[in-house]
């Protein structure tokens, strides 16, 4: 493994397991076996690292998110997708939180952008299907605050040391955002 990649790897480590409030270019190093200059030089500086990590971890996120299998319904689909975006966050809070810090500071992260594009894309489906009950748009608003809502829970539990949200509790979120938006007319489809 190449060194870039050997720091790489090891700023998402330090992401992961300390968050980024605890992210230093002392961390990585020791845990990438190299010095502060061989950091320098490859990253320019710890936020350029920092920078290339947290586009690594949603260039991991999209990836997962494309391999993930879909129903041809599309508001299951729309599920199976909400599901996979609240685990890939269950299982790195940390990180996950230092990708929404981003985000919401309105950094311009492609793999993040293109996220949101599939999201886009999944509830425009239901809305050619006849299903949706709200303008695309603000559907995909809905969802997406919805599945930001629950992750936001297993973060919190981390940072807290308490329980972890129960699958009732996900599902109720999930399904409360899908009830606003899918319409329960057929508007013209065959049952």
């Amino acid at each position: 493994m190449d060194t870039r990649v050997t720091l790489l790897t090891a700023a998402l480590k330090v992401l992961e397991d300390e968050g980024e409030a605890q992210f230093s270019t002392r961390a990585v190093c020791s845990l990438a076996n190299v010095t502060a200059p061989t950091l320098y030089h490859h990253y320019g500086s710890a936020d350029g690292l920092l920078s290339a990590a947290l586009t690594e971890a949603f260039a991991q996120f999209l990836k997962s998110k494309k391999a993930a299998v879909k129903s041809r319904d599309p508001v299951t689909a729309l599920r199976e997708g909400w599901d996979d975006y609240v685990r890939f966050a269950a299982a790195r809070p940390r990180l996950y939180a230092a990708m929404m810090s981003r985000v919401l500071s309105g950094a311009q992260i492609p793999a993040a952008e293109e996220a949101f594009a599939l999201l886009i894309r999944r509830i425009a489906a239901i809305a050619t299907d006849g299903r949706l009950a709200l303008a695309v748009a603000a559907a995909a608003d809905l969802l997406w605050a919805s599945a930001n809502a629950a992750s936001l829970l297993f973060v919190t539990a981390q940072l807290r040391n308490t329980a972890k949200p129960t699958p009732i509790v996900l599902k109720a979120i999930r399904e409360n955002a899908m009830r606003a938006i899918i319409t329960t007319e057929s508007k013209g489809r065959s049952s």
